[in-house]
């Protein structure tokens, strides 16, 4: 079974050598092949993903959003199983065997790594986590599945699932929207606890409010749109 890891990036010259190495280390004797985007970096990234031989860098001419970057990452790669990977230290690539066991052993599609199952994180911002299990809770209602982290960054899927789904989302509502069409596709859905080192706003975190905002859209709006 050959593994694709997709990592979208935009300006993260400080921790882009250092993901790719434990990516590398995590994926070990498997087939893999990792596809990184880089999404109109402007910090040096892109210059340093050129000087790579051991990944293939697709570029984006500018920034067009996480969501955008995985879309072209997708239709790239092409492994029999796919991870979305984040390209800063957030989240811990030696949870691969955990993330691809469901699936190896025939028990599921698709694998939704939570971070509130139990495994060690950071501790960070109380508003972040509320608005996490707000989100969740409301994406669930319009889903039916019962997740602990939709908006997790570590997903993983079985590739004819990623076959079946048209993406739209161009940012961070990416995590709403594959959530949703997963879902009515009835295909396996487990859950798996991660470990999470989450970073702070002055250690180059990303995401925030307006993008909670487009996810509570999202979240309505892919339950009726496709």
């Amino acid at each position: 079974m050959k593994i694709s890891v997709v990592i979208p990036v935009f300006n993260e010259r400080e921790t882009i050598a250092e993901i790719l190495s434990r990516v590398r280390q995590a994926l070990g004797g498997r087939d893999g092949e990792i596809v990184v985007v880089d999404d109109g970096s402007t910090d040096g990234t892109r210059e340093l993903l050129r000087g790579l031989d051991h990944v293939r860098v697709i570029e984006h001419p500018q920034n067009q959003g996480k969501g955008a970057a995985l879309r072209t990452g997708f239709a790239a790669a092409i492994g029999d199983v796919v991870i979305v990977q984040d390209a800063d230290l957030e989240y811990d690539p030696r949870d691969y065997t955990r993330l691809l066991e469901p699936i190896e052993d025939g028990r599921a599609d698709v694998v939704f790594g939570s971070r509130f199952l139990g495994g060690p994180h950071r501790v960070l911002f109380f508003w972040h986590y509320l608005a996490n299990k707000l989100l969740t809770w409301l994406s669930n209602a319009f889903t039916n599945l019962n997740l602990s982290d939709m908006e997790t960054g570590y997903k993983v899927f079985r590739r004819p699932v990623l076959d079946k789904i048209r993406l739209r989302s161009d940012r961070f509502n990416f995590e709403p929207e594959i959530t949703a069409k997963v879902a009515k596709t009835r295909c396996r859905v487990y859950e798996v606890p991660i470990s999470y080192s989450g970073r702070t706003y002055e250690e180059g975190k990303k995401i925030g409010a307006r993008d909670g905002l487009a996810a509570l859209w999202a979240i309505v709006k892919f339950r009726f749109v496709d």
